[in-house]
């Protein structure tokens, strides 16, 4: 806001026109730090990109949050199904069958462990360090593999439960 002079026939002093002057170059300085704000278009754009990275990096970060969550969920409800199926299996079967079961499964443990022994002979060791390294990766990302897997399991059962409508 500018000083204008009086009107009753007053005469400004030199110190009161110099501080109107001052005055007014506060003014349009604050007026052109304005004017330039708005017409740097690259800081504006910086301004909204920095915002938009932000907004979008706290809405991966919740995203993540809930995914986890509900994997934990699945994970859960997948383990109590698994298990109530087999109890149910369990005891739905007769004991004969569970006894032959039991032995066939004997049966085929020690036939696999007699494969690995043979095939571990025979294996060069590049390979078996290879594979050494795909078992270490695979435990240690244990969680998402089971997640996965339950996934497609599921996927498929309803799949099948769908084409047999």
């Amino acid at each position: 806001m500018s000083r204008q002079p009086r009107d009753d026939g007053f005469t400004p002093t030199p110190e009161e026109l110099r501080e109107m002057v001052e005055h007014t170059r506060e003014d349009l300085g604050r007026t052109v730090e304005s004017l330039a704000a708005k017409a740097d278009v690259k800081a504006q754009a910086k301004e909204k990109a920095a915002d938009f990275k932000e907004q979008a990096a706290e809405k991966a970060a919740d995203i993540k949050e809930q995914a986890a969550e509900k994997a934990a969920v699945v994970t859960g409800q997948l383990r109590e199904t698994a298990t109530r199926a087999g109890r149910l299996v369990k005891d739905k079967t007769p004991e004969p069958a569970l006894d032959k079961a039991s032995h066939v499964a004997a049966q085929a443990r020690d036939t696999a462990v007699h494969a690995g022994r043979l095939a571990a002979e025979q294996t060069p060791d590049a390979l078996l360090e290879k594979a050494g390294r795909i078992g270490a990766a695979a435990r240690s990302n244990r969680t998402p593999l089971i997640v996965a897997a339950a996934v497609l399991g599921v996927f498929l059962l309803v799949r099948r439960g769908r084409s047999s409508r």
